[in-house]
């Protein structure tokens, strides 16, 4: 394996992270060559409308493209599509494929994503059981919803929360199943994802909330979700969205450091020469946050992905793109900036029961999430609150009538 400039870059995850790791790559300037490792037939593509408007029908696969297959040809990416890498040779700089192929390498990036969590319950082998990570899950799901009837969620995250809202729109009856006391309350506290409850409910959808699944039932296919509480709810179908798993088995073969996912320092490098990760299954060294963070964010894979190229070609630049994600669910549209925690005081700009605001999560009088829910053109600023690291005047932050790029040009400078 060369330590000098790499000639042969290889890509595990042809997904978005790993299909934009490779447009970066040409943008660059980079002659070399590059493989694309997918174990999807399909293009590389993303993944966020698969819960949405690609699940309901109204967009095509061809529109989440990260690039069309002309574009591949054109920019000498090798796609090795319905392909597995099955180990790595760290030492030699290979990567060997399920069908025995060996592939060197001068520079790794592994983007191998996450896959969805399974449930530990009796069950699970019945039809009509559904998780949601690939494109053919969501043609799957989407034909089982058009033919109508109950559907059960088994999850309050946002997958579970967007499918569900999803099938309400194609018109199926809707239970949501969560432990949690409200849909996303460890994420977002009680105020907000009180706010995401009661628009569900106004939807249609049905909670049940501080239960759990103990059991599917059913003759070859699922009829009833059991619940540890005693709930019987009969059904036509389920879909589980219980967090996902980072695919991180391959690494963890090859002698790489991996705690919950593959650990890089900040400029995306594992701790193997040569070898990088990012997107899901990237545990990432934050130098804004001072701790290493897995993201399962489209966001993460969006910029890890080309920040990863940046680094193979020699580029030090830290990565410090705050975290950030958006949810459509309905007609309700929001985009998330940063990380709290429940424990975090929540303040409000707008009116919550509006459906039109802005909430702000608040640390010791320092703004370190915010949320713009039907309000456009304000998360520059919401990143530009948080990046400054000062504290803010609660009452002009939540006053509408203060404009808040003039307010956070201030807070910014210090004024």
């Amino acid at each position: 394996m060369s330590t000098s400039k790499p000639q042969d870059i290889v890509i595990v995850g042809a997904s978005l992270a790993g299909g934009r790791a490779a447009a970066e790559l040409r943008e660059r300037g980079f002659d070399g060559h590059i493989r694309l490792i997918g174990a999807e037939s399909q293009l590389p593509y993303e993944r966020p409308p698969l819960s949405k408007d690609y699940l309901r029908g109204e967009s095509d696969l061809e529109a989440a493209l990260v690039h069309d297959e002309t574009w591949w040809d054109e920019h000498r990416v090798e796609l090795l599509l319905d392909s597995t890498a099955t180990a790595i040779d760290a030492g030699a700089g290979r990567v060997t494929l399920a069908d025995g192929r060996e592939l060197g390498y001068d520079a790794l990036l592994l983007a191998t994503g996450a896959r969805p969590r399974q449930l530990g319950v009796p069950g699970t082998n019945l039809d009509g059981l559904y998780y949601l990570r690939t494109a053919a899950d969501a043609d799957a799901l989407r034909a089982r919803l058009q033919t109508g009837g109950h559907l059960v969620v088994v999850g309050a995250g946002w997958i579970g929360c967007e499918v569900a809202a999803s099938a309400r729109q194609l018109g199926a009856e809707v239970t949501v199943i969560d432990p949690g006391e409200l849909p996303n309350v460890r994420v977002f506290g009680s105020e907000v994802a009180g706010f995401y409850r009661d628009v569900h409910v106004q939807h249609g959808v049905h909670f049940v909330l501080g239960d759990e699944v103990s059991a599917f039932e059913g003759d070859g296919k699922v009829e009833a979700v059991h619940t540890r509480a005693g709930e019987i709810i009969t059904c036509d179908a389920v879909l589980v969205a219980v967090g996902a798993a980072p695919n991180v088995e391959l690494a963890q073969a090859a002698g790489l450091k991996v705690d919950g996912g593959i650990v890089v320092d900040g400029q995306l490098r594992s701790s193997a020469p040569a070898i990088y990760a990012a997107g899901d299954v990237a545990k990432v060294d934050y130098s804004f946050y001072g701790e290493h963070i897995r993201l399962e964010h489209w966001s993460a894979a969006l910029e890890q992905g080309p920040a990863a190229a940046r680094s193979i070609l020699g580029d030090e630049a830290p990565y410090d793109v705050l975290p950030y994600f958006f949810s459509d669910q309905y007609d309700v549209g929001m985009e998330y900036s940063g990380l709290a925690s429940p424990d975090d005081q929540v303040v409000f700009r707008g009116e919550r029961d509006s459906g039109e605001f802005i909430a702000f999560w608040l640390r010791d009088g320092v703004v370190v999430a915010g949320m713009n829910v039907n309000v456009w053109d304000v998360n520059e600023h919401v990143q530009k609150l948080i990046r400054s690291r000062r504290v803010v005047d609660v009452a002009k932050l939540t006053d509408p009538d203060t404009d808040l790029g003039t307010l956070v040009d201030a807070i910014a400078s210090g004024h």
